[in-house]
């Protein structure tokens, strides 16, 4: 008699990587499950990794999703930290994005942030519901994690303002309301 079997399969990579089939695919469960599922994730997905048991695709998409608000709230606090000193903010991406502060968030989204573009890819509502799900999770488990939990909150500042439909790179929004500054 076969058994079975399920995983948890979470996502990123937003709506592009949905339509592009480049999500990132985090997997918890049975390995033999997960070898009868391949076939299914690798149309959807470009990086497929079996991160443990069952529910260790949720941890690690949690995790995934501290990073992802750090980098964003980071990078809207620093363009509008530069703006507010009387710096242009591209030309401060510029000169740190080749250093230690590299990273995605810098190389994907400043450009569309530069052209105006605040149109979702991952939309802040959703991020704000992820953010709930890694601060209770982090409650379960007796995790200190207050930076998130101050980027929690900038995200429901941002839902608060009506900015739930926008891109998750637009916590700017929040930053530059309370700088009285915009980035551009």
């Amino acid at each position: 008699e076969k058994g079975i079997f399920s995983l948890d399969a979470p996502v990123s990579g937003g709506d592009i990587g949905a339509k592009n089939g480049t999500l990132t695919i985090m997997v918890g469960g049975e390995a033999e499950a997960l070898g009868k599922a391949m076939p299914v994730l690798q149309a959807m997905g470009k990086t497929i990794t079996h991160v443990g048991d069952a529910g260790a695709g949720q941890v690690a998409k949690a995790a995934n999703q501290i990073m992802v608000a750090a980098q964003m709230v980071a990078m809207g606090e620093l363009l509008v930290f530069s703006k507010k000193a009387g710096v242009d903010p591209r030309k401060v991406v510029d000169a740190i994005k080749a250093g230690a502060a590299q990273c995605w968030a810098l190389d994907i989204k400043t450009p569309r942030l530069f052209d105006g573009n605040r149109n979702p890819g991952f939309k802040s509502y959703m991020q704000l519901k992820d953010m709930k799900i890694v601060l209770d999770t982090a409650k379960e488990y007796d995790v200190p994690i207050s930076a998130t939990e101050e980027n929690t909150k900038l995200y429901q500042q941002m839902i608060d303002m009506g900015m739930g439909e926008l891109d998750n790179s637009a916590v700017v929004g929040v930053i530059e309301k309370l700088a009285g500054v915009e980035i551009i």
